[in-house]
């Protein structure tokens, strides 16, 4: 399991023009499944994000973790996108949606994100907030 992770002031999720996730101060999160990933990955992912000392503290160094701030999860298949060899990525790594949809869901609400619609065609939005994303990998 695979989770790009963004420290944003605001994010939201739109699909068919309307905002069906939103989120002030907090993580975006794109979360690709792959291929054999367990609810075991899940939780642990889950479990890494929450965790993140990403936040500044009293003395600006990144010391704070989430805390009361929001979460917005988005379904990424396209993370596990392979442009090793020619140049058209490859998404055989990527798992198939009717294993995928349920490990996303387990994310999220072990996340208590709010969330885009899986499998929809999604515009994201988002300002962040400093220059921080980070790979996350289970």
């Amino acid at each position: 399991m695979r989770a790009l992770v963004q420290r944003v002031s605001s994010a939201s999720v739109t699909v068919d023009g309307e905002v069906v996730g939103a989120i002030g101060p907090g993580l975006l999160v794109l979360l690709g499944v792959r291929d054999g990933d367990t609810e075991a990955e899940a939780d642990r992912i889950a479990a890494k994000i929450r965790a993140l000392r990403v936040f500044p503290d009293a003395d600006g160094k990144l010391n704070d973790p989430l805390g009361g701030r929001e979460i917005l999860c988005v379904s990424q298949f396209t993370l596990y996108g392979d442009t090793r060899k020619g140049n058209r990525p490859s998404f055989v790594a990527a798992a198939r949606p009717e294993q995928a949809e349920p490990l996303y869901e387990r994310v999220c609400e072990a996340l208590g994100a709010q969330r885009g619609v899986f499998g929809a065609m999604m515009a994201v939005e988002l300002v962040n907030d400093g220059p921080l994303t980070l790979l996350v990998e289970v």
